[in-house]
């Protein structure tokens, strides 16, 4: 009786320590380390490669569109543009 007890004791450990580092893997939790006493929160957030490469890319499309923005306040303070809408007005 007890070599069984021990068995499914075995087993069940095993299958925790798994499911732990699956999760570790899938959603980046740092259980194990946690668990061993190497971490301060197992659910530390990561940055993972995709999430860099997405904030890297939103980064270069602010930049693109606030330099967008610049040259739009550069026509319309012009003042061939001021007077071009006048002209456009006067003609309606």
């Amino acid at each position: 009786m007890t070599t069984i007890l021990f068995i499914l004791l075995f087993v069940g450990l095993l299958a925790a320590s798994l499911l732990c580092y699956w999760l570790d893997h899938r959603n980046g939790w740092n259980l194990m380390a946690w668990l061993s006493g190497e971490a301060s929160s197992p659910f530390a957030a990561k940055r993972t490669k995709q999430q860099c490469c997405a904030d890297n890319e939103k980064d270069e499309k602010i930049q693109q569109l606030q330099e967008r923005i610049q040259i739009l306040k550069r026509i319309v303070t012009e003042p061939a543009y001021e007077l071009n809408q006048e002209l456009y007005k006067l003609k309606r």
